[in-house]
C-alpha cells in the first residue's frame, strides 16, 4: 500500500451541503475504482454527486500532475470521509414575536486514492 501524500487526496472545505446528506454519496463510492466511482456520482440523483464528482476528479488530477507513476486504470478510493464544519445560525420569524434558529451546515469533505 503506497503512502499517504498530498499527491494522492483532494479535500473540499466549508461545503453548502449537510454532512449527513454527503455522507450518504461518499458511502457509495468508498472502495470502488475510480472510473466506477465516477460512473455512480454521474448517474446519482443527489445534488451533492456533482460536487463529489469534481472532487474526484480533482484528486485524478492531483496524481496525474505529481511526480507517482501510478498507472490511472488501477486507481481506488482508499478513503473517503465527511467532516462537518462550522454552522451558519440564521433566525426565522415565528408566531407571537418568537424567533427560530435555522442552522445552515457546512461540511468537509477528503477523496485519497491508492493504488489496487
Amino acid at each position: 500500500m503506497a503512502t499517504e501524500t498530498r499527491a494522492n487526496t483532494a479535500t473540499l472545505r466549508f461545503c453548502r451541503v449537510a454532512p449527513r446528506k454527503a455522507r450518504i454519496v461518499v458511502d457509495l463510492i468508498r472502495a470502488k475504482r475510480v472510473d466506477e466511482a465516477l460512473d455512480i456520482l454521474r448517474n446519482s440523483q443527489k445534488g451533492v454527486a456533482t460536487t463529489i464528482y469534481k472532487l474526484l476528479d480533482s484528486a485524478v488530477a492531483n496524481v496525474q500532475e505529481s511526480s507517482l507513476d501510478w498507472d490511472l486504470d488501477r486507481l481506488v478510493v482508499s478513503r473517503a470521509w465527511v467532516d462537518e464544519g462550522p454552522t451558519m445560525r440564521r433566525f426565522r420569524a415565528r408566531a407571537m414575536g418568537r424567533a427560530t434558529r435555522i442552522r445552515k451546515r457546512t461540511s468537509h469533505i477528503y477523496i485519497e486514492l491508492n493504488e489496487d
